[in-house]
């Protein structure tokens, strides 16, 4: 005896199977195609940062030599006009590096010395058990958290 919910299910033919087919062949390149169109986003925006960076590092030496001018400018010449547009435009530089997210690290004297963002170019050797900064040699930077270039420091222990 039969019962009422052993239907047949109608039996598909060669053109419905390939239908099938072919829908999930189009469904699997449509999801590789997202993914293409995803990483291709991820490399564009991952080059553009690394464009930056790279140009960022190449500009902070300018911004370093600024720094190395104003603070070596003679006593006699601390009031000329030149000398005061050359502090000014260290100032607008340091403005407009910090509007795009980069930020001197701390290396003053005294910070305690962190190796993954200062550079001990120098030690002094004295007993102690701290590591901690003597005198900052040359500036670092971050952009978004991230070390463009270490902090170059005489480094002492305490």
């Amino acid at each position: 005896m039969k019962k009422p919910t052993d239907k047949k299910l109608p039996k598909k033919d060669a053109k419905d199977l390939r239908i099938e087919e072919l829908t999930v062949d189009l469904q699997r390149l449509r999801a590789d195609f997202e993914n293409y169109r995803k990483n291709a986003d991820e490399q564009k925006i991952a080059m553009r940062q690394f464009g930056a960076e790279e140009m960022l590092k190449k500009f902070l030496g300018v911004v370093d030599n600024i720094e190395r001018a104003v603070k070596n400018v003679p006593q006699e010449l601390q009031d000329n006009a030149w000398v005061q547009g050359v502090e000014n435009l260290g100032g607008n530089l340091d403005k407009i590096l910090s509007e795009i997210g980069v930020e001197r690290i701390d290396a003053s004297a005294g910070a305690e010395f962190n190796h993954e963002i200062h550079n001990a170019v120098v030690m002094d050797e004295v007993e102690g058990e701290t590591e901690v900064i003597a005198e900052e040699l040359q500036a670092g930077y971050k952009l978004d958290g991230k070390v463009l270039r270490e902090a170059m420091v005489r480094v002492t222990k305490k």
